[in-house]
């Protein structure tokens, strides 16, 4: 097949795509990030096979049954569904044909630890009531303004810097960037929502999520407000059957439009002829190709192409998390689908996450009670609750083995903390559970035990981030967490769009 060369419609400048045939792609790994890369290649009139290791679809957001309960392995947390519709579209389909999604209200309640509590809600009138009785009149005006300027950046950013592959920094260099500055993108995250947020208990609401791209929010670009913006203005959603209910559409889809979906089976090499990948070596046998889709992290993928990335400094790895599955008796309806539980200190608990290497001595917990929206992930009269609290990486904090050591009494005192704060009776509830620490993250394969990839530091930040064409490979394509644009459930499908385009030229 003749290579086309896409001009992009937003920038006008060409992305670099895979030259040669491209007729057959093998995609390693069906998560959500290869599965997206699947329904567009599909979509573009390519052969496509997915192999992936595990028995089901999903990677990272993977399913457990244990005990009646279904359980997420994964992310919680659904945002922005006009981009997890991109894929279905590809191959002429819709979203909500094969996913039923509602929209959470609140989107998360907060929990402070002078008791205060706060709903987080996604509509503006709703939400300025709710600051006004929350922290007064004054922060609702403040909140007001900061929702406006959320959406102006994300509305500078989304289209030019995150949706879109770059093929050097230079390409930075247009007055799209003068615009992101001139909203104050390229500053800090934290002083830049001091400026409409005098209450450091609802600064804490709109900066948190600079945890998700692994940088404490002091440190984070102001740029990652976006994160802030998919939650607190685009909402967030619940999936009937859970996170895991998108991989299974996403493979469903894929299946029909043709794929062929191989479980259960690792990639053990990939067959080089001078700069081509022409095959992948799996237990059952070779796969010929004429380009290949590689979903694993980074230094994973590198591994199996036999080459190693040209960067000039190393790569910094995000915090990790320990995450407490719980199925307990009765209902526990003070929770809502996400509750955050913020404890008295702050800059304290990022330091040690990504400074000092140790876990958090008064953590702030992420709370998800799905069973608030789908009660038929859990047997009747139950609830299913998973607790996550961000833990440093095995590179900086304990390693595997010291968490495995760890572990009960972390499990301890993380049920303790829970009671303390309003949850009484939790630990006696509990009929089954699984602990999930960095020492499982670094079993699975995820260098640094994370399952959060690399940092979005500045270094590793759009088109600084490892690209997903691979030098001396040319045909190559990188997708996940790893590369551009980067964590969380959108960029996860975003960048499976994007590799997609690599291949098949097309931009948007």
């Amino acid at each position: 097949m003749r290579r086309v060369r896409s001009r992009d419609g937003v920038t006008g400048r060409r992305p670099r795509t895979v030259p040669g045939p491209s007729d057959h792609v093998v995609v390693v790994g069906a998560g959500l990030a290869g599965l997206s890369a699947a329904c567009h290649l599909l979509g573009a009139g390519r052969r496509v096979t997915v192999v992936e290791r595990a028995a089901l679809p999903g990677g990272r957001a993977g399913r457990w049954e244990l005990g009646g309960f279904a359980i997420d392995t994964g992310p919680t947390v659904l945002t922005m569904p006009e981009l997890l519709a991109e894929p279905f579209a590809a191959l002429g389909e819709k979203l909500g044909d094969r996913l039923e999604l509602t929209p959470l209200d609140p989107v998360y309640q907060a929990r402070f630890a002078d008791g205060s509590r706060l709903a987080v809600r996604a509509d503006a009138e709703a939400m300025e009531a709710e600051v006004a009785r929350f922290a007064g009149a004054r922060e609702a005006l403040g909140y007001r303004r900061l929702r406006r300027w959320l959406t102006r950046l994300h509305d500078a950013q989304m289209r030019r810097f995150v949706d879109t592959n770059f093929d050097s920094p230079l390409e930075l260099l247009r007055p799209d960037l003068l615009r992101l500055a001139a909203l104050g993108g390229l500053g800090r995250l934290e002083p830049r929502v001091a400026r409409f947020l005098k209450d450091e208990r609802l600064r804490r609401v709109f900066t948190f999520q600079a945890l998700y791209a692994g940088v404490s929010p002091a440190r984070a670009l102001a740029a990652y407000a976006v994160i802030a913006y998919m939650d607190t203005v685009a909402g967030v959603f619940a999936a009937r059957g859970g996170v895991h209910a998108l991989p299974r559409a996403l493979a469903g889809a894929a299946a029909e439009a043709g794929a062929e979906l191989r479980y259960g089976e690792p990639v053990l090499a990939l067959e080089r002829r001078g700069e081509r990948i022409v095959a992948v070596r799996t237990p059952h046998g070779r796969l010929p190709c004429d380009a290949v889709v590689l979903t694993p992290e980074p230094e994973v993928s590198y591994r199996l192409l036999g080459r190693r990335p040209l960067r000039p400094l190393p790569t910094r790895h995000a915090p990790s998390a320990v995450v407490l599955h719980l199925g307990v008796r009765g209902a526990w309806p003070s929770l809502d689908h996400h509750t955050l539980s913020f404890g008295a200190a702050w800059r304290r608990t990022f330091h040690e996450l990504t400074v000092a290497g140790r876990p958090m001595s008064d953590p702030s917990l992420l709370i998800t009670r799905p069973t608030a929206s789908d009660p038929t992930l859990a047997p009747p009269g139950r609830e299913l609750l998973s607790v996550l609290a961000p833990c440093p990486n095995t590179r900086l904090g304990p390693g595997p083995e010291e968490w495995r050591a760890l572990a009960p009494g972390y499990r301890d005192a993380l049920l303790a903390t829970l009671e303390r704060r309003g949850l009484a009776g939790l630990g006696a509830a509990i009929e089954e559970e699984s602990l999930v620490t960095p020492a499982y993250w670094s079993d699975q394969g995820h260098p640094a035990g994370t399952p959060f990839s690399l940092a979005h530091t500045p270094a590793q930040t759009g088109p600084f981030r490892p690209r997903n064409l691979v030098r001396g490979t040319v045909n190559a394509v990188l997708a996940g967490g790893g590369t551009t644009p980067g964590v969380g459930v959108p960029m996860a499908v975003l960048s499976g769009k994007l590799a997609a385009a690599r291949i098949t030229g097309g931009a948007r």
